[in-house]
């Protein structure tokens, strides 16, 4: 059971990986805001984490069924005589190291004794990773433990590097001491962003996906990625309304601030500074016409991207 659970996973990350590789280079095209990258990230997550889905011909992922991934049907509705479309749907097989599915069995003992193997191993880093994760959430809670309520959600605490979201039912935006004299305007404008995307629930989610797919280096690159297109996003967010000497006042107010890595907090200082102020001061805001094409661009990748090969 434990190597048909990794069989599948192996499936998933490799998959994961294609349309990963096809977000990270969409990135690079300058054009694109950051926020559309930021919510195309959800694709590849998907990809990770969920091995069934919908056949289509307009799948981007019949240019591959020809070389090496291919498809396995899942579950298939057989329609009415006189209902002409039956949808089906399918795992995403490139391994290809099996006869059978559903159960599994293996072409040779051989491949079977490597993925039984192969999934004890994955299963202990799993856990291995799990808990030293918990133990720095752990360890996140207990230093904010010490935090003094400022105003409104806002905290102040000794042991916090820099200003950052902290919680997901209850988020807490979180200053260090010195902070408090500050101008929090752009911070708070910054950190309530998060809060109303609910980026601290990704960030873990996104953290869960990476630990499941340990064994895969794609994946902690695209965590990274996501994590920096998180903040540039909500850079973007901020100062879509702003007018150019805001925009420097907010850029200035990230270079007063130490990049700091945080693992289950939204910092205001994370990701690369030099690239958020770069996009900070080059960004413009979107016309209808750019809008719409651009949103129009993001559902046809969705569903390219996450639809199978037919």
């Amino acid at each position: 059971m434990l190597g048909e659970i990794f069989y599948w996973v192996f499936n998933m990350s490799i998959m994961g990986t294609f349309t990963g590789i096809i977000i990270l280079l969409l990135g690079y095209i300058k054009r694109i805001p950051r926020r559309m990258i930021y919510a195309l990230w959800i694709i590849p997550f998907i990809r990770f984490l969920v091995p069934i889905g919908l056949d289509s011909k307009y799948s981007f992922m019949n240019l591959l069924s020809e070389l090496s991934i291919k498809t396995t049907v899942a579950y298939e509705y057989s329609a009415p005589s006189y209902y002409p479309y039956s949808p089906s749907m399918s795992m995403m097989n490139s391994v290809g190291a099996a006869e059978s599915y559903f159960p599994i069995t293996y072409k040779t003992n051989v491949l079977e004794g490597i993925f039984n193997t192969s999934a004890i191993i994955w299963l202990c880093v799993v856990l291995f990773l799990f808990i030293v994760f918990l133990c720095l959430y752990i360890k996140t809670i207990l230093n904010n433990k010490t935090a003094i309520h400022f105003k409104d959600n806002i905290y102040t605490c000794e042991s916090t590097p820099s200003p950052a979201v902290y919680g997901i039912v209850k988020p807490k935006i979180i200053i260090p001491v010195a902070f408090r004299d500050a101008d929090l305007t752009y911070i708070i404008a910054h950190e309530s962003i998060h809060i109303k995307r609910m980026d601290n629930l990704r960030r873990i989610l996104a953290i869960i996906t990476a630990v499941i797919h340990w064994f895969n280096p794609f994946a902690w690159l695209f965590l990274k990625c996501f994590l920096q297109d998180m903040e540039h996003s909500c850079d973007e967010a901020v100062v879509k309304n702003l007018s150019l000497k805001e925009k420097k006042d907010y850029a200035l107010s990230l270079l007063n601030i130490l990049e700091r890595k945080a693992a289950f907090s939204s910092p205001f200082g994370g990701a690369n500074l030099s690239s958020r102020i770069k996009n900070i001061l080059s960004y413009k805001r979107l016309s209808l016409f750019s809008l719409i094409c651009f949103v129009l661009l993001s559902c046809m990748i969705f569903y390219t991207l996450l639809t199978n090969a037919l």
